[in-house]
């Protein structure tokens, strides 16, 4: 039996980068091992750590189109939902779509990291 689910590994150009990204806006640290620079760990949140991973000829995904789909995006819960964003776009984020303003009784906004993957900051 799988005991625990030990990270969610995203695809990036750059995974210091991007593990850096993720270490500020979740408050975690990032885990290098300098004999392995192309996996960078963040660590330090509450939840499922996240590893960054660099891949030769990364493409980053379209959303919402389809041309080259997203496989994987994330949800991050937040007491503010106003005040995290613009944290997270100070950190290098970039709004895909305020959807609490475009559809009644949605909590949510997506942004895209410094790669490209879609996350969500859902109001708690």
């Amino acid at each position: 039996m799988i005991r625990k689910l030990q990270a969610v590994a995203l695809d990036c150009a750059d995974a210091v980068r991007l593990a850096e990204f993720y270490a500020d806006l979740l408050g975690g640290r990032v885990v290098a091992d300098p004999e392995e620079p192309d996996w960078v760990e963040v660590h330090g949140f509450e939840g499922t750590p996240l590893a960054c991973q660099r891949v030769d000829g990364y493409r980053a995904p379209d959303w919402p189109g389809q041309e080259h789909p997203q496989q994987i995006h994330l949800d991050f819960d937040v007491d503010d939902l106003d005040g995290e964003e613009k944290r997270a776009l100070a950190l290098g984020a970039t709004v895909l779509e305020r959807t609490d303003q475009l559809r009644p009784g949605a909590n949510w906004r997506i942004y895209a990291d410094p790669a490209g993957h879609p996350f969500c900051l859902c109001l708690h």
